[in-house]
């Protein structure tokens, strides 16, 4: 395709927004200035969050289309939302991207993505920002949100003898990434693999995830959740991290936690973990939060289809993060996704 300047781009970007419904009461000002302008409503609290996507470190551009490299992108930031209890309502997407695939199709599709689930949840792109990278795609993706005010859910408030809950299931992102890694593609199935179906559909839970955005708003709007955090580097390191902000224990059943029916039926003959997938696999994004008991009673059974599960309880600090399987009881260390971290 020929090549078009960064400005052309933009317009393009901003016609897709004028296509949509006029501007909303509270959004002053969308793409075309320096910065959004959104109107302050009284009672209401604003929530912020940002997520960045590096090429060969978060994706691999071999491995995912690019329209759901944008669904991604901003899913990631929509659970984060979701786990604050707040609704999403402005995007910001900034993209670095080698001249080659400024040059073809690449970026274009993966608006298209992004949009698609934008336009589901009714959030607005108002802004973002535009570079040339030397290798490898870099995405930025910011996303803000509201509440009412000091309705946000923390990490910091579960409190000793809270029921702890998941919503979906838990390991079908790892295995997804397992799988994609020994050579699994989307939209290569096998005719003579009886797996192939199940394989197709743990990729894309690893390269689709669908943010659990209506249990976030449900959580938060009744007041049931007392913290809550997404999913995304892995139950075992996000259940200490909320565990730590908290200042408590807690103990998880392992026979309790759903996983994937999809993970244990083909993870057998792939020689992979079930347990440890849902533990320590990461980017599953469904929401971990706690329930005081009198609250319990209250909790739907599903929100958009999605149930949830009851895994554990939160315990005194002294008592440490552990999970019990049968009579056996350890500690539950962080074994999940980090950057930085050793192997």
């Amino acid at each position: 395709m020929d090549s078009r300047s960064e400005l052309d781009f933009i317009k393009h970007l901003r016609a897709h927004e004028q296509r949509r419904e006029t501007l909303a009461a509270d959004l002053v000002r969308s793409i075309g200035d320096d910065a959004a302008v959104v109107r302050q409503l009284a009672g209401r609290d604003t929530v912020v969050t940002t997520d960045l996507l590096v090429e060969d470190v978060d994706f691999h551009r071999d491995s995912i289309p690019p329209a759901m490299l944008g669904h991604k992108a901003l899913a990631v930031s929509l659970s984060d939302i979701a786990a604050m209890g707040a609704r999403a309502r402005w995007a910001l997407l900034s993209i670095g991207v080698p001249r080659d695939i400024w040059d073809s199709g690449f970026v274009d599709q993966l608006y298209e993505g992004f949009f698609a689930l934008a336009d589901r949840y009714d959030v607005r792109l108002v802004g973002g920002d535009l570079s040339r990278t030397p290798e490898k795609i870099v995405i930025d993706s910011i996303v803000l949100g509201e509440c009412a005010h000091e309705r946000a859910v923390l990490r910091s408030g579960a409190r000793s003898g809270d029921q702890l809950f998941v919503t979906g299931s838990l390991g079908g992102s790892a295995a997804g990434l397992r799988l994609i890694e020994r050579g699994a593609r989307v939209e290569s199935e096998d005719a003579a693999d009886p797996d192939s179906p199940a394989v197709q559909q743990l990729v894309l839970r690893h390269l689709r995830p669908e943010p659990r955005v209506g249990w976030g708003m449900v959580l938060g709007g009744e007041r049931l959740a007392t913290a809550m955090i997404d999913i995304s580097d892995g139950l075992s390191s996000d259940v200490n991290h909320l565990c730590e902000e908290s200042k408590v224990g807690a103990l998880i059943d392992a026979s309790l936690i759903p996983i994937d029916p999809l993970v244990v039926n083909i993870c057998g003959r792939r020689a992979l973990d079930p347990l440890v997938l849902a533990l320590h696999g990461g980017e599953d994004f469904e929401l971990l939060f706690t329930v005081s008991p009198q609250d319990v009673a209250r909790l739907p059974k599903k929100v958009d289809g999605v149930a949830i599960t009851r895994v554990g309880e939160i315990k005194e600090a002294s008592q440490s993060v552990r999970i019990a399987e049968g009579a056996r009881v350890w500690e539950l260390e962080p074994g999940g996704w980090d950057h930085f971290g050793k192997g």
